[in-house]
């Protein structure tokens, strides 16, 4: 049938039926036309409809095998979701409860540096020794653990703020030396006068790791302590003797689980995150990295920092200890409160091994029936104390205002940048636990040697 071909209009149609059969031949011939278009863009030698029919069909299947892949890219999606809250979950807990992971450490390197500071029989000074070593290596080990989890978790906010150079450097000079030299190698250090803008609790992470390793894989020789002044900052440098880093490894040695073979000592524990800690802690403070290392002559790292300035009435730097500054411990009166009895135990042997007259207590309230119408020359208080207690700024705010003027030191598990923060609004020192007994007898000869003055 040809559709384009009008059909007769019979000669008695009305003129309602002429308007009908006119309509309908327009109609025809608009058909036609259509058709003749779609079979013009079929495929040369193809039944053009077929090609239609086709064509819907592989789209169907396109839209749901389109809709299949959506969903299981939802479900995918969830289950990240999933693993990833699991396992912010987790780190947040590891970084929450690290004060209590931390606490029965500090207590137990205490009085394991009492039992140093004791005349002790060969065999059993050698026993403290290895007991200390292996205390040393948990405190390490913990440390690095707890530190890549409040990185994980975002936990761990910086506490940027001026101070001289000299109070993280003379301490770690002097706690490093004594290291390098159970090695058989030398530490040579070059002091500063230079002021920087850091936080100085996570600096210290940093050329620790530094200086660690330098130490660690270096066999003989020595190690370097120093800084350069440099137009954008203070340049702090460990440099070594040691075997070197082949230039393929100097990326890979960034990475987590990344150690180098060679000279690492057997007894040596660690997990190969230090340098990756480092190299997070360096990027969120925006202190650049820098390594140099010839195979064969040594290594040297470097961590650039910007120039402080400080305040008006600058806190005097850190002393270094000199052979007889210990003295000025020598029948100091010093208080201490932390709700954990064994550190005040351990405090206590410390202190009093130092010469140091001691009164501990768990709480504010307790220390205040002790020491009633007593004076301190310097208070150590922990930050967190028991439930229901003032914590350890208000209880030295409460003791101060008995005693205007009474030096403090904040001793804390928490590296919350807020309470480092207050401390030093305050005016107070502030020591990280797990305590290092060098780190505070220097703070303690800082202070008293300070207050003397």
């Amino acid at each position: 049938m040809d559709l384009a071909r009008p059909r007769e209009t019979p000669d008695d149609a009305g003129p309602r039926e002429r308007e009908l059969l006119e309509e309908n031949a327009r109609l025809r011939r608009i058909a036609t036309a259509l058709m003749e278009r779609v079979e013009s863009a079929g495929v040369a030698g193809g039944a053009p409809y077929a090609a239609f029919e086709h064509a819907v069909l592989l789209a169907e299947q396109v839209r749901e095998r389109t809709e299949t892949l959506q969903h299981t890219l939802a479900e995918l999606h969830a289950a990240k979701a999933e693993a990833e809250a699991a396992n912010l979950s987790k780190t947040r807990f590891l970084a929450a409860v690290s004060h209590d992971l931390l606490q029965p450490l500090n207590a137990a390197r205490l009085f394991t540096s009492a039992l140093e500071e004791h005349p002790l029989p060969e065999p059993s000074t050698r026993l403290v020794g290895h007991i200390g070593r292996s205390l040393k290596d948990v405190e390490a080990l913990l440390g690095t653990l707890v530190d890549i989890s409040r990185l994980d978790a975002g936990v761990l906010e910086p506490d940027i703020a001026p101070f001289p150079v000299a109070r993280l450097l003379d301490v770690l000079a002097e706690e490093y030396r004594q290291m390098a030299a159970a090695r058989g190698l030398e530490l040579h250090y070059v002091g500063s006068g230079a002021v920087v803008a850091s936080d100085l609790a996570l600096l210290a992470r940093v050329v620790r790791n530094f200086l660690t390793n330098a130490i660690r894989y270096t066999g003989r020789g020595k190690i370097l302590l120093g800084c350069r002044r440099r137009p954008e900052g203070i340049e702090i440098l460990v440099g070594d003797s040691g075997p070197g880093i082949p230039e393929a490894q100097r990326e890979a040695i960034f990475q987590e689980f990344q150690r180098l073979s060679g000279n690492r000592d057997a007894e040596d524990r660690g997990l190969g995150l230090g340098l990756a800690i480092v190299d997070r802690i360096a990027g969120m403070l925006g202190h650049p990295l820098r390594l140099a290392s010839v195979p064969g002559r040594g290594s040297l790292f470097s961590v650039r920092v910007p120039h402080g300035r400080l305040p008006l009435a600058p806190q005097p730097p850190a002393a270094s200890a000199q052979p007889g500054q210990g003295r000025v411990l020598e029948g100091a009166r010093v208080w201490v409160i932390d709700n954990d009895p064994g550190i005040c135990e351990g405090m206590a042997a410390l202190l009093e091994g130092w010469g140091c007259r001691v009164v501990t207590a768990t709480s504010l309230a307790e220390l205040e029936g002790k020491a009633s119408g007593a004076r301190a020359d310097v208070l150590l208080v922990d930050f967190h104390l028991g439930e229901g207690d003032p914590d350890g700024l208000a209880a030295a705010a409460r003791l101060r205002e008995r005693q205007p003027g009474l030096p403090v030191m904040v001793i804390t598990a928490n590296h919350d940048a807020m309470i480092k923060g207050l401390t030093r609004q305050r005016g107070y020192g502030c020591l990280l636990k797990p305590l290092k007994p060098l780190r505070l007898r220097m703070a303690l000869v800082d202070l008293l040697g300070g207050d003397s003055a």
